[in-house]
């Protein structure tokens, strides 16, 4: 039976990368069912943290199958699930101590409105273009980074304000005093700052389009995800945590592409000295079983009422148990440190090839979450070359992401195991595919 009689009966609303069947997959390497290996530079879309089936987690999933697949959390407490609280509290944030689980970002990118609802009695919340924050009816209205994510679903849920984000690269006042590109783009966000406007935007926005008494939540990916690989400059976040406590507004980062390690910190709101009221986790959290948290602080989490929120898998026994096993991966075997080290290394060879080709606009990222930005001759986004580039990596055994409003920005984000050679490796094939 061809592979199109095969995958005929699949909905296509799953935009397609590749048509390659997996047949097995182990540390950075994918293998399709034809026997070609692949480098997966996609990580499941920022997912395999810990690498394609660690031997720890697969083990750690052997054995809870064999002892508990579900335990529903309105009926039962089960062990896996109170591992992996203790287990978080080593790792989050001081003072968040509280957590609700769920299946996946989106599920968990709601959550943390309704309680952000019901802990400050208000309604309201601004976002920020670009951003992504998932394609549930909820997630959706807050989600501006491509219009075809939203595309026909109208109407959406009210009560959404969409702020600009503070990215130098397309800001019109940083490129109209020479901080573009080389500039405030490549500069590390502990150094970067802000020329002031996006927060005034923001502050504009609570006066004019509502007001700070209606405002429940400002919600922000710490570098946005698939908006473009974006860093803001430290300030603006710093002058967000400030907005949010002048005015009592809970501030939640949304920590599901760039949690656990992939920014080179274990969560990407460390880089900034910011800690949010609440932290949305997912991805990485499992190594590939479906898992979302929602983090806070206790008495945060103590004003959502009863029975207002649940669903029937969250917190899953199987998916806990990977989480587990994931966690204490990537602390034994130093992955935030690594994430840290090859992403300079990536950054670094990606940002001398931009040096000698003018069809690369810009390098930016942080840790293992690089985004390289391909324009035209006029500096315009260019998705053909980005899409050509693609397949080409593809052909020569590198799979590679492209993410963006106009998908020409292409992701590297590799697993967190990943070595120094294999970066050199990848970022040769990149150069091959995108002169070819």
């Amino acid at each position: 039976m061809s592979l199109h009689e095969q995958t005929k009966h699949l909905s296509p609303v799953w935009a397609r990368y590749t048509t390659i069947v997996a047949d097995r997959a182990e540390g950075i390497m994918l293998y399709g069912d034809d026997g070609r290996a692949y480098m997966d530079f996609t990580c499941g879309i920022g997912v395999t943290n810990t690498g394609h089936c660690h031997p720890r987690v697969v083990a750690a999933i052997r054995e809870q199958a064999g002892l508990l697949l579900h335990g529903q959390a309105n009926i039962i407490y089960h062990k896996p699930m109170l591992r992996l609280v203790e287990a978080l509290r080593q790792v989050v944030p001081a003072g968040i101590d509280s957590f609700f689980f769920s299946n996946s970002g989106a599920e968990a990118v709601e959550a943390s409105l309704k309680l952000a609802r019901h802990a400050t009695g208000r309604t309201d919340v601004i976002v920020f273009d670009g951003s992504f924050h998932g394609r549930t009816s909820g997630a959706m209205a807050l989600t501006t980074s491509k219009g075809k994510y939203r595309s026909g679903y109208a109407p959406l849920p009210s009560g959404v304000h969409v702020a600009p984000y503070a990215g130098c690269y397309n800001c019109a006042i940083a490129k109209a005093v020479g901080r573009d590109r080389a500039g405030m783009s490549a500069a590390a966000p502990h150094e970067a700052g802000c020329c002031g406007n996006p927060l005034e935007r923001v502050e504009h926005i609570l006066h004019a389009n509502t007001t700070p008494h209606d405002v429940a939540a400002i919600l922000i990916e710490p570098v946005l995800g698939e908006g473009g690989y974006v860093v803001p400059p430290a300030s603006f976040l710093q002058g967000l945590r400030a907005l949010c406590d002048k005015y009592g507004i809970m501030l939640i980062a949304d920590e599901v592409q760039t949690g656990f390690g992939r920014t080179g910190k274990f969560f990407a709101m460390e880089h900034y000295g910011v800690t949010a009221d609440i932290i949305v986790a997912a991805k990485g959290i499992a190594s590939g079983l479906p898992l979302s948290a929602v983090m806070t602080r206790k008495e945060i989490m103590d004003k959502w009422h009863p029975g207002t929120h649940g669903g029937t898998y969250g917190g899953n026994a199987l998916a806990c148990a990977a989480a587990v096993a994931t966690l204490d991966v990537i602390i034994q075997e130093k992955l935030v440190q690594n994430s840290a080290a090859m992403g300079a290394v990536l950054k670094g060879e990606l940002s001398e090839l931009q040096q000698t080709d003018s069809r690369i606009g810009d390098v930016r990222g942080m840790g293992l979450m690089v985004g390289v930005e391909l324009v035209d001759k006029n500096g315009a986004p260019d998705a053909a070359l980005a899409n050509r580039t693609l397949a080409a990596s593809r052909e020569l055994g590198l799979l590679l992401l492209t993410c963006g409003t106009y998908d020409n920005v292409v992701r590297f984000i590799p697993p967190l195991v990943v070595t120094d050679a294999q970066i050199h490796e990848a970022v040769g094939i990149f150069r091959t595919a995108l002169n070819s």
